[in-house]
């Protein structure tokens, strides 16, 4: 699990739609790709899906008013969600911090 400070500070409510409009096209562009991402959001729970590569939740994101904190929900497989999680954490620190 990794964390970023919370420095905006994002509700999870905010950070669910900033995610929705922005995070395809900041990992899109920097990957050089045309990854399908979906979302879902309780409470202060955000999930991240790749649902073309990967089954499953791949990341959760956990709210606070102080921290957002990844967790990698999947096992290494033939794609590397370590390039996915860096992608996720530079945004979310560009975005949050």
């Amino acid at each position: 699990m990794t964390s970023s400070k919370n420095v905006q500070p994002l509700s999870p409510e905010s950070l669910f739609d900033l995610l929705k409009k922005e995070f395809s096209d900041y990992i899109n562009t920097a990957l050089g790709a045309n990854l399908t991402i979906d979302y879902a959001h309780v409470y202060d729970v955000i999930n991240v899906l790749f649902p073309e590569i990967i089954e499953g939740t791949v990341f959760t994101l956990t709210v606070s008013e102080d921290t957002i904190d990844v967790s990698k929900n999947v096992v290494e497989g033939d794609y590397n969600t370590d390039l996915l999680e860096e992608q996720l954490n530079e945004f979310l620190t560009l975005k949050a911090g």
